[in-house]
């Protein structure tokens, strides 16, 4: 029976007869023994394989170089050598498949993560990727262990929408009809009554507004699924595919929300920090020497909570020169979020109460007419992390908001239902997941800390 080789890196059992499979990393020896590095990817750490070359023969081992596959039965014992406490001496290898020194893209060592961006079917086999997406692993199941503890259920919102609960615009659209002919009413528009779903339809930019009508009915939901922007965006920070968490909780107000935000963080962050500390040290080590700091500057500080506009106030006199200039009304950017966790106040922010003219319809108006309770949360390195908001409970104020919006009915009848019909105060936010992970590793490119990137002319892998 195979035994993984975290579990083996941790075992007392010496001396007894153990099975391994994996891939090698490395090969090294003389004429007399072999020293094989073996990964199976559950670890960071690899196990020494020591192969008498005399008893296996040179011929029969030549095979098997870096990145080739194999399965060693052998007797554990402790490590003569330093960096591990057992390795393994093979009594019998057998070969699974081999990868030629001369083609294999990762013969080598130091390969740039733009190289390996452009062999993504083959970088999971790196330390660095293997590291990321096992904490991404670990961080998903966190998720999920953190509302299902705290009573609320996993609700599963459609991909395919006919709805943009941003606003956005920047959407994939969904459609059978054919491109190249496709069927036109009497005003020769495109006639999307032929369509499969009989009107325009695209892929999801948030799973919120579903998720409303769930919390409405469970109390509290949350979703965790694919979404979607069509940005013609190039930058480290933009995904045209990337999973969202979404959770909405009924009689939640503007400050239960940002409890539950600042308490979803904390759990999860210190979660990675118990599981994954292998895998964080490596990354600290080879990329961000203040990665760990920084985590534990998220756990051991409170997140201070201010206002717009009391942080417009702290920026206009910061007496720092800004790229982008600082006003009521401006929609702060990247600069000036980190600006107030890193150096002003020194620990995360959440900011509420924003102008409504820069937040999106559904948010719940103030009573000043020109701000509303939405919150985002900012961290150092990153800025905004969640965004979220109370949301306008209010069938009235809601449908002066979509009104004053010039947004269409058709798509948002059903959502302005749920204020006619048992309305309620409900809150909720949205964390994009490749950001959680890019700050708890330390990565500073998006496309490094998910598998496969979809980003403009790029859906090769």
């Amino acid at each position: 029976m195979r035994t993984k080789i975290i579990d083996l890196l941790k075992s007392s059992a010496t001396n007894s007869t153990v099975n391994v499979k994996g891939w090698v990393r490395t090969r090294r020896g003389n004429k007399q023994v072999a020293f094989i590095a073996l990964n199976d990817g559950s670890t960071i750490n690899n196990i020494q394989i020591v192969v008498d070359i005399e008893k296996f023969g040179e011929e029969f081992l030549k095979p098997i170089t870096t990145g080739s596959c194999i399965h060693v039965s052998g007797l554990l014992v402790k490590s003569q050598g330093q960096g591990q406490s057992v390795e393994i001496q093979a009594t019998a290898i057998e070969i699974y498949g081999t990868a030629d020194p001369n083609t294999y893209p990762l013969q080598k060592k130091g390969h740039s993560l733009e190289f390996l961006r452009e062999i993504a079917h083959l970088r999971p086999r790196t330390n660095t990727f293997g590291a990321v997406l096992r904490i991404r692993h670990h961080l998903s199941y966190a998720i999920h262990n953190y509302f299902n503890n705290l009573g609320f259920y996993y609700f599963h919102s459609p991909i395919i929408t006919a709805s943009d609960a941003e606003g956005a615009g920047s959407m994939f659209q969904v459609t059978t009809l054919d491109l190249n002919n496709p069927p036109r009413n009497e005003e020769g528009k495109i006639n999307y009554a032929e369509d499969f779903f009989g009107k325009p339809t695209n892929l999801t930019v948030s799973g919120q507004l579903e998720g409303e009508l769930g919390a409405m009915a469970l109390g509290g939901i949350y979703t965790f699924g694919p979404t979607f922007r069509a940005e013609n965006s190039n930058t480290p920070r933009h995904l045209a595919e990337f999973w969202m968490i979404e959770p909405e909780a009924a009689f939640y107000d503007i400050n239960d929300n940002m409890d539950l935000a600042e308490n979803f963080l904390k759990y999860v962050i210190e979660y990675a920090l118990e599981y994954c500390k292998d895998d964080i040290e490596f990354l600290c080590k080879m990329y961000d020497g203040e990665l760990v700091d920084r985590l534990n500057f998220v756990l051991q500080n409170k997140f201070i909570r201010l206002t717009y506009t009391e942080g417009v106030k702290i920026l206009e006199n910061s007496g720092k020169k800004f790229e982008f200039p600082v006003y009521w009304g401006a929609d702060l950017q990247s600069e000036h979020e980190r600006y107030l966790v890193e150096e002003h106040f020194k620990c995360p922010v959440i900011m509420t109460d924003y102008p409504k003219e820069i937040k999106s319809f559904y948010m719940k108006q103030n009573e000043d007419g020109k701000t509303v309770r939405g919150m985002d949360v900012l961290f150092p390195r990153i800025g905004e992390i969640i965004g979220g908001s109370e949301r306008e409970a209010d069938y009235d104020k809601l449908m002066n908001r979509v009104n004053e919006l010039n947004m269409s009915m058709d798509s948002l009848w059903w959502y302005l239902d749920t204020r006619k019909f048992g309305t309620a105060p409900h809150s909720g936010f949205g964390l994009g997941f490749e950001r959680l992970v890019l700050f708890v590793t330390g990565m500073t490119n998006i496309r490094d800390v998910i598998p496969f990137p979809r980003t403009p002319n790029n859906t090769e892998f």
